[in-house]
């Protein structure tokens, strides 16, 4: 048995997929026989010029032992979390403060190529290398994760898989009339896309959107002007069981995310035995996602995504085989091993 301390940096009143990664990590430590406990600090990505100071904020920390007792490690999860002071520490990277990194420049972040922004950039990139390099070994939560450490830091990392926080409440149920859609309501998601995709085939399919967040009341006005709102269900945050259910009736699940890490919708769906329909750009989806095997990969066009989605509402027994082949998939994926590889390093 050891004493391990899992670091999360929170965003005070967000509950994502980071959020219940770092809590059932410390469950799971448990359930193998080791003591475990949450460390939490809050986190605040605005103004930019505030990020170096909540990650000052985890080098102050000296997380080496509590109430005189030894800790025997350390794991950091996404950014700052890494900054934090201990002999033996190791790293399961969620993401980097990603803004600054690939995402910088587009759309999707609040960093552009002006003198300030460029130097700010650099030296976040610049101490994440330094962090880095100080843990026993880093590992990431998939290989587009892992992909990014060794572009942007040169430092190399093991892709760590785990399963879904549901993953043994999922179950399988009907074929339903509609596309699931789930996660955060944020411009990188791109629910947007599943909308548009949606207006482009007349029928009686609906999109079921399950979450919430920024974008929520610009996705509502997207289906009311292109004319489907009646077919979109905005349900907001939704607890486990009724989640499940949602899970458990569709017809398949769209996940179009903008290179994305990792993503338990994926698994989440698989573990449900649905299809999962995503993008040639999205990232952690597609280490999972065999296009015509265990779902569908299209470019991220309104076009090709809705006709995806129309030829699984059209043949049935070909959705519930990409459903059976990604169940197949998933349930390879188990904790003893992830468990294993970051107290033993």
């Amino acid at each position: 048995m050891k004493t391990v301390l899992v670091c999360e940096a929170q965003v005070p009143f967000v509950h994502g997929g980071a959020e219940y990664h770092v809590r059932e990590l410390v469950a799971q430590l448990r359930a193998h026989g080791h003591m475990a406990e949450l460390v939490s600090v809050p986190f605040k990505w605005y103004p930019k010029e505030a990020i170096l100071a909540h990650a000052a904020a985890w080098r102050l920390l000296d997380l080496s032992e509590s109430n005189g007792r030894p800790i025997d490690v350390v794991i950091a999860t996404k950014f700052p979390t890494y900054f934090v002071r201990h002999p033996h520490k190791v790293a399961w990277l969620i993401h980097q403060h990603r803004a600054a990194y690939e995402l910088a420049g587009t759309i999707f972040s609040d960093f552009f190529h002006t003198e300030s922004d460029v130097a700010l950039r650099a030296r976040i990139i610049a101490l994440d290398t330094e962090m880095l390099e100080e843990c026993r070994r880093v590992y990431a939560n998939a290989r587009n994760t892992a992909g990014r450490a060794a572009r942007f830091n040169g430092v190399p990392a093991e892709a760590l898989y785990h399963p879904p926080r549901l993953a043994d409440r999922l179950a399988p149920g009907p074929y339903g009339d509609y596309i699931l859609s789930v996660g955060r309501l944020e411009s990188v998601k791109r629910v947007d896309l599943a909308i548009r995709a949606l207006a482009t085939i007349p029928g009686r399919l609906r999109l079921k959107v399950a979450g919430t967040g920024t974008q929520a009341h610009t996705f509502q006005a997207l289906a009311e002007s292109l004319g489907v709102a009646d077919r979109v269900d905005f349900l907001g945050s939704v607890d486990d069981d009724a989640l499940l259910a949602l899970y458990s009736g569709a017809l398949a699940v769209v996940f179009p995310p903008f290179d994305e890490d990792f993503g338990y919708v994926t698994l989440e769906s698989f573990l449900s035995r649905k299809a999962v329909i995503t993008t040639v750009d999205a990232g952690g989806p597609n280490e999972f996602v065999v296009d015509s095997v265990n779902g569908l990969s299209c470019v991220p066009e309104p076009a090709a995504l809705g006709q995806a989605m129309a030829t699984l509402d059209g043949d049935r027994r070909l959705a519930a085989a990409y459903g059976d082949a990604g169940y197949a998939r998933a349930r390879e994926i188990t904790w003893t091993g992830v468990i294993e590889r970051l107290v033993g390093a």
